[in-house]
């Protein structure tokens, strides 16, 4: 064989292993690129899903269960039982909860439970051998609260202070993990600087019922979220559907509440409300100045129409920066599904009635009527 033919020869066999390598380190990294993909994904599912069976298997029923725990039941026995009775949604996580938590000395007996009761509602029950899931607490937040109304009242019905309540829903960092915990109802729109407390609105005005002696801030604060998640989820393709976003949606939803006393007033309003917004107006709401003010007043002065803050609807062109309080599920309804109609205008005679008008004019007549 001629030498130049030999050194041809080699020449292909060092091109043929450079492809062969090429082709070797695609698959690798192909293979390493999938490994690291199906990790990534397993992670987050696996996330998600233990997120997931540790939530109250239904937050908002009331449904009274009865589940009996035979003497000598070992945590997987109960486990079991609580799964197959729909108290919690996954025995194998419930297990490795209490594991984790280190709980133990459960008690035999017959017990009454509901399915919106939290793990560690049922965990503490099942430790003081409390067989009747009575609520130790039931407090009712009303419609229309704010954070520093909803702080009240808990701390007139529970152990800790209404400033211990301010502080955790004022707290950043707190606040942060909420929205990772929350996907659903928590977005970023809530850590705006101008904000005057993020979880403003978010907070669902209802009765809750509460199964230890003293529930941490942090327990009341997420019973109430997991209310508020399962109320939206009602309304997701409206609000998906909406010109709003969902931090939108429930500002708007505030915003009707406090000008409403009722289904049919909420839808009216809401209908106003649109018809400004689509004709360039400002809202001009009366409760966005006073939740500017951070008072209450029994009548609004020219002078505090002039407040320059992003609550104030006679100062900012369209919906505040966030929602003024909590509201009811009618409210909700009623910011994405307004009443048709021409009003621009309406005004309440402070005895309940209110009247729409669809010119300034008309609006004039009315005040001069029923308020001057």
């Amino acid at each position: 064989m001629s030498k130049k033919k030999k050194n041809g020869n080699f020449k292909d066999n060092l091109i043929a292993r450079s492809e062969e390598a090429k082709t070797v380190r695609k698959i690798v990294a192909i293979i390493i690129i999938s490994l690291l993909l199906i990790l990534i994904i397993g992670s987050i599912s696996g996330y998600l899903y233990v997120k997931s069976a540790l939530e109250p298997v239904d937050p908002s029923s009331d449904e009274e269960v009865t589940v009996d725990i035979p003497i000598g039941s070992s945590t997987s026995t109960i486990a079991a039982i609580l799964e197959d009775n729909g108290i919690i949604k996954d025995e194998r996580i419930f297990r490795f909860y209490i594991k984790f938590k280190n709980e133990s000395d459960f008690q035999a007996g017959e017990y009454t439970f509901t399915p919106s009761m939290s793990i560690d509602e049922i965990i503490e029950s099942l430790k003081e051998g409390r067989v009747i899931a009575e609520p130790v607490h039931t407090v009712t937040v009303p419609e229309g609260k704010t954070i520093e109304e909803i702080a009240e009242i808990y701390a007139e019905e529970l152990s800790f202070t209404k400033e211990d309540f301010l502080n955790t829903v004022n707290d950043q960092a707190y606040i942060e993990q909420l929205i990772e915990a929350y996907p659903s109802i928590l977005t970023e729109d809530i850590l705006d600087p101008e904000i005057k407390t993020p979880l403003e609105g978010y907070l669902f005005a209802a009765t809750y019922n509460f199964y230890v002696d003293s529930p941490s801030v942090e327990a009341v604060i997420e019973e109430m979220l997991n209310k508020t998640d399962s109320v939206i989820a009602e309304y997701r393709e409206a609000i998906n559907e909406s010109d709003f976003s969902l931090h939108e949606v429930l500002t708007y939803a505030s915003l009707v509440e406090k000008e409403s006393a009722n289904e049919e007033q909420r839808k009216k309003i809401s209908g106003v409300f649109i018809n400004r917004m689509e004709e360039g107006m400002k809202l001009q709401t009366d409760p966005t100045v006073l939740y500017a003010l951070g008072e209450h007043k029994d009548k609004v002065l020219n002078k505090d129409l002039e407040i320059e803050s992003p609550y104030n609807t006679y100062y900012v062109d369209a919906l505040p920066i966030g929602p003024i309080g909590n509201f009811a599920e009618s409210s909700l309804d009623a910011a994405l599904h307004p009443e048709d109609s021409d009003f621009l205008y309406f005004l309440h005679d402070g005895e309940g009635d209110i009247y729409y008008a669809e010119t300034y004019e008309e609006h004039l007549e009315y005040k001069d009527e029923h308020i001057n």
